[in-house]
């Protein structure tokens, strides 16, 4: 069985990682550190840590000085909105275009953003208690004038008074274009001056609606159980009322129906959080069905939706291989820390630049057959409180997602949040969310609700995924379910153990390492004969010796070909390598990256074993 990771698909210094595994029947393939993570001088650049965007919500909104009575925005679009397109936004009669110039988009278009509580502590979680913020609701992205080269140099010009037939008042103009996706609630455009510093409203549009805001949205699929004879289909709709997914050859199924309320999300005492108050967004409605009596490694179609609400479009996925089925290929891409980014330019409240080439290039490894499915190993949308990034998320993912079963991990960014959440770590990273969003939109086969721990059989291999943000101390019930499950697997029918989880064991960056995780869960990898361990969190890819207590128990060699490789005919230690380079810029890396369009192979290795 032979493992290959296609590790570093890089945008400038930004590291995403494609992280492809090939799992050949009889054999499997992916120094303590690999070279690339020691020794590197790069700071880790942060594009979603505190920015000027990210803190809106903490600057005072003055009244701009502006009576020009000429000012004016308009949108190329003024009503039925389709579920994706790029509008174009017109800010016209302006008299002195500046560089602080702006234009967010809000939504709900009613949203309140004059004013807001006035106590600071209400706000720290935004990164800023400089200043009472008087800016509540968040936009859900903006962009700059001068995003129009023409803004500035007011090459748009119009002469809006004559004198004696000479022009004495002349203004400016300028468009930047939107990318818009169905997010069921209105919108509207809000032209600021000041940037987002000291912003000020000059001008806003009329409300915007959407053409169909129950439309049948963001499908995707993600594994019932190990037979691969169903799938779960998961999508959004402004719809309350049950849908159906239509697949095979004439086979139906109803939608079970649920949502979430600003209730459900988590508040410390004294302390709004962001889902809970200036980041909230009505989710819709979440639709979820289960196609039953599917064959395994077998190519279907289906749609979903209601000739009420329309339909999806007719869409091809392909269900993995059985569990237990050893002498199949097994073929997934698996990686944490992805995010989104927009297609637009625009600021948004958290931007993984590298998801995009990420997204392509899975896209493409898709379509020429090559993926038999994915797992997402924590750090999902990182909406963490500002709920309308799921919907994009959800959109992004899409072309992939709607394929392939797309298997999840909770991760910090999920679930951890201050005060008496549940959640080991105490820190604010959900924004407030903890587990419910993430929970409600990818639906994973779990014990119950807020419990996302399970485990699920593909070909030859048992895959086991938990959460590292609930408690997995000794004797704890994720720890017993752990060892219970590990401890059933039956290696003949499936021999390669595959472990997952968002927090790593071993990293570089040892601050995100936790001993009393390490101390508690590594003897179980051990006792039970772990391959590989697979981890997010840190930003960027390292693989390790067989490891075991800080110490290598062995060594790669090389083949034939250069490649490293393990070989567990003789166990020793797990393998475990950190994959959290999807979209987030770099941890401590150096820049000598690929781009991400090249695909080209960055660190290759086996992992065999005698049958």
């Amino acid at each position: 069985m032979e493992t290959k990771t296609l590790t570093r698909y890089s945008y400038k210094v930004f590291v995403y990682v494609l992280f492809i595994i090939i799992l050949f029947p009889g054999s499997a393939s992916s120094s303590l550190l690999h070279p690339w993570a020691l020794n590197s001088s790069i700071e880790h650049q942060n594009y979603t840590a505190i920015s000027p965007f990210r803190l809106l919500n903490r600057r005072f909104l003055s009244e701009c000085p502006d009576s020009n009575p000429y000012l004016q925005i308009n949108v190329s679009k003024s009503s039925d909105l389709s579920d994706d397109e790029f509008v174009t936004v017109t800010v016209s009669g302006v008299l002195l275009p500046a560089e602080s110039d702006w234009v967010a988009m809000i939504s709900p278009s009613d949203s309140n953003v004059e004013t807001c509580l006035s106590a600071e502590a209400m706000y720290v979680q935004t990164g800023d208690v400089s200043s009472l913020p008087l800016l509540c609701h968040y936009p859900v992205k903006a962009k700059l004038m001068s995003n129009d080269r023409d803004y500035l140099s007011c090459k748009k010009k119009e002469c809006k008074k004559y004198s004696n037939g000479k022009c004495v008042v002349t203004t400016c103009s300028g468009s930047i274009k939107f990318h818009v996706i169905n997010i069921r609630t209105d919108i509207e455009f809000v032209f600021f001056a000041g940037g987002f510093d000291t912003p000020c409203i000059l001008n806003r549009t009329n409300p915007i609606n959407f053409a169909n805001p129950k439309s049948p949205l963001y499908g995707h699929l993600s594994s019932s159980d190990s037979t691969a004879t169903s799938m779960r289909v998961t999508w959004v709709s402004g719809d309350k009322e049950p849908q159906q997914v239509q697949y095979g050859d004439g086979k139906s199924e109803t939608s079970k129906v649920t949502t979430f309320t600003q209730d459900d999300m988590c508040n410390a005492t004294a302390l709004q959080s962001p889902a809970k108050d200036f980041g909230w967004h009505d989710p819709g409605y979440i639709h979820t069905a289960v196609m039953t009596g599917l064959r395994p490694s077998t190519t279907f179609s289906y749609r979903y939706g209601s000739d009420l609400v329309g339909w999806s479009d007719k869409i091809q996925f392909k269900t993995p291989p059985a569990g237990g089925s050893s002498e199949e290929v097994l073929r997934f891409l698996t990686y944490g820390d992805m995010g989104k980014a927009p297609l637009d330019d625009s600021a948004e409240h958290y931007i993984q630049p590298g998801s995009l080439s990420v997204i392509k290039a899975m896209a493409d490894e898709i379509d020429n057959g090559s993926v038999d499915s994915i797992f997402h190993i924590g750090d999902i949308s990182y909406a963490t409180g500002f709920l309308v990034e799921w919907d994009f998320f959800l959109h992004q993912i899409s072309p992939v997602a709607s394929r392939v079963s797309y298997m999840t991990a909770i991760g910090n960014h999920e679930r951890d949040y201050l005060g008496s959440s549940g959640s080991v770590y105490e820190t604010p990273d959900s924004g407030g969310e903890c587990g419910v969003a993430y929970e409600t939109y990818f639906p994973m086969p779990i014990p119950a609700r807020d419990k996302p721990w399970y485990s699920i059989e593909q070909a030859g291999v048992h895959f086991i995924v938990m959460s590292t943000e609930h408690d997995w101390s000794e004797n704890s019930e994720q720890y017993e379910w752990m060892k219970k499950d590990m401890a059933s697997v039956d290696r003949s029918k499936t021999p390669w153990l595959i472990f997952a989880g968002h927090r790593p064991m071993y990293s570089s960056l040892s601050s995100s390492v936790n001993n009393k995780f390490v101390d508690a869960v590594e003897p179980l990898l051990l006792d039970n004969k772990v391959d590989l361990a697979l981890f997010g969190h840190v930003h960027n890819y390292e693989r390790t010796c067989s490891v075991y207590k800080q110490s290598c128990l062995a060594m790669p060699t090389k083949d034939a070909n250069g490649i490293d490789t393990y070989d567990h005919s003789n166990y020793s230690a797990p393998v475990q390598a950190v994959i959290g380079m999807a979209g987030f810029t770099l941890d401590k890396f150096p820049d000598n990256f690929v781009n991400s369009d090249t695909r080209e192979v960055e660190d290759s290795f086996r992992i065999i074993k005698a049958k």
